[in-house]
């Protein structure tokens, strides 16, 4: 392993605390002892003992110290949901993001988006390799990958804008008023090429709880010294606005302890190129040419709906047939909650039914369409250690834009091998996984399984067949809602675009979009007989 004078050269991540709960173990325990008062509300002031002498509130210091360590060790955590913290990131790879931050079920972030937002030179992240050849090879990789992404960026404009016209021939009298959109959707491919280690920045929310979760897990595969790195910052910004919440920290666990690391460590025979790329024949093989393929679900999910929408209604099954009690929920006419955009279904008693059907998928999707896919919490997934997959051989998603000239595909193909070239060089000098895998394209292939209760999945997929979804994940979505319409029938019929249940439930406009009408009236017709290359 080649010696690592200081983590990265691309210099250190800018972490910024800009709203917070100023006291929060003050909170919690204030939240904590409310419980068991009898006098009402006790408030965060009386738990630090603001009002009382200096003496005295050293001693309420202590008690509250350590009934947070009592709760903290007891496992009662929900009173560390209370106090939150919204970071501003800047100059975090996406990669970390993705396999860390986006891991985590319990956030709330707003990401800017490669698929809008042009990447300029000089955004990724570059760890410290020594000097030398590794650190050539590493740094005119990125500079390469960057000057692919704007050479495709130009040579996928007249490609983009050939499809664009052919879903919109009206628009083609404005073309002035259109090159943005059709700008934007070139460069919604050409992202595809840039490495994962590209910088982004990102409005990140969390809880205390899950600041404490992100600290004790920090060590971590993929990328553990970019994630003790910029955890450690958060934790430090919320330390120095209040000293005492130290007290519910643990020490990370060790790389070495983790539970990965260890199986690798233990069976070396286990990991290298040769099993990974028969696990990747073998993933591949049983998709059977879908995005996503439907690998298990209830044979008996139709019959658990309704049989408990008869239980929310307190009805016998003679009263309410299946077809109806299904109907009833999951048809957009007689439920609005499936029609509006504030997605109640959570909070209403027949919809929350939907929770007892489940569905399991094996998936294929990239790394820059699965940073998208994974933001669906109520679909979780298992996703793979990228160390672990890292290839000899190029191994990646090409969008269905790219094949439509020869010239592009050749370009974005000849991308594709000299990143591989390159992680393989960097290889071969002894530089560890962690930092090779930066060098990843954003078109790297991620295998997975991802589980759903019906819930989310319709949810998930009335989002994700809308036809301004990202083209990778809009097929995934499609796969998947076929896939249920034929093993259930009287749930499938109702997984539906955006603009189907507000047709169903006469809500105009039908698309949601406004402006950003996709150019199709989806809303009629059959999904499966919708193809796109935008």
């Amino acid at each position: 392993m080649l010696p690592i004078i200081a983590p990265f050269r691309s210099g250190p991540p800018e972490v910024t605390l800009v709203q917070a709960f100023a006291r929060p173990l003050d909170n919690a325990v204030a939240t904590a002892r409310t419980c068991y008062s009898a006098k009402g509300i006790v408030t965060q002031e009386e738990v630090g003992g603001d009002s009382l002498s200096e003496e005295k509130r050293a001693i309420r210091h202590e008690r509250r110290d350590a009934l947070a360590k009592d709760l903290y060790a007891a496992g009662h955590h929900t009173t560390f949901q209370h106090a939150h913290f919204q970071f501003a990131l800047d100059k975090i790879s996406r990669q970390f993001v993705w396999t860390f931050l986006h891991s985590h079920p319990f956030y709330n972030s707003e990401q800017v988006s490669q698929r809008y937002v042009e990447v300029k030179p000089g955004t990724t992240i570059v760890p410290e390799l020594g000097g030398g050849e590794a650190q050539r090879i590493y740094e005119e990789a990125v500079e390469r990958l960057h000057r692919d992404y704007h050479e495709l960026r130009t040579l996928l404009t007249p490609v983009a804008e050939a499809e664009f016209y052919k879903r919109f021939p009206a628009r083609a009298h404005q073309p002035e008023r259109w090159a943005g959109e059709i700008q934007k959707k070139a460069q919604e491919v050409a992202r595809y090429v840039l490495p994962i280690g590209t910088y982004c920045y990102l409005y990140h929310t969390v809880s205390a709880l899950t600041l404490m979760r992100y600290h004790r897990l920090a060590d971590q595969l993929d990328a553990p010294a970019e994630q003790r790195r910029v955890v450690q910052a958060m934790v430090d910004a919320v330390l120095e606005m209040d000293p005492q919440f130290a007290v519910l920290l643990e020490e990370p666990i060790a790389l070495e302890e983790t539970l990965e690391y260890q199986f690798f460590q233990q069976n070396p025979g286990l990991r290298g190129a040769v099993l990974a790329e028969e696990a990747r024949r073998e993933f591949d093989a049983s998709l059977g040419g879908l995005v996503s393929k439907l690998v298990s679900h209830k044979p008996e999910n139709e019959a658990i709906l309704a049989a408990s929408v008869r239980e929310v209604l307190g009805l016998p099954a003679s009263a309410l047939s299946d077809d109806v009690a299904i109907a009833l929920v999951m048809d957009p006419a007689s439920n609005t909650a499936l029609s509006g955009s504030l997605n109640l279904t959570t909070l209403s008693k027949l919809s929350r039914t939907m929770v007892h059907p489940s569905y399991t998928f094996r998936k294929k999707l990239s790394h820059t369409a699965d940073s998208q896919d994974q933001r669906h919490r109520a679909t979780p997934g298992s996703r793979p250690c990228v160390n672990a997959y890292l290839s000899t051989e190029p191994d990646y998603v090409t969008p269905a834009l790219v094949p439509m000239d020869e010239k592009v595909e050749r370009r974005y193909q000849e991308s594709m091998n000299r990143a591989w070239e390159s992680i393989g060089r960097l290889r071969a000098l002894g530089v560890s996984e962690e930092f090779t895998a930066y060098l990843l394209p954003n078109a790297v292939s991620l295998r997975f399984t991802e589980s759903a209760d019906l819930l989310g999945l319709r949810h998930k997929c009335a989002m994700r067949l809308c036809l301004n979804a990202q083209e990778e994940i809009w097929r995934a979505a499609r796969d998947e809602s076929e896939q249920v319409r034929a093993v259930n029938p009287r749930i499938g019929a109702f997984f539906l675009p955006p603009c189907g249940p507000r047709l169903r439930a006469a809500v105009k406009p039908y698309c949601p979009e406004g402006k950003r009408y996709c150019g199709v009236p989806a809303w009629k017709i059959p999904m499966r007989e919708i193809e796109r290359t935008l």
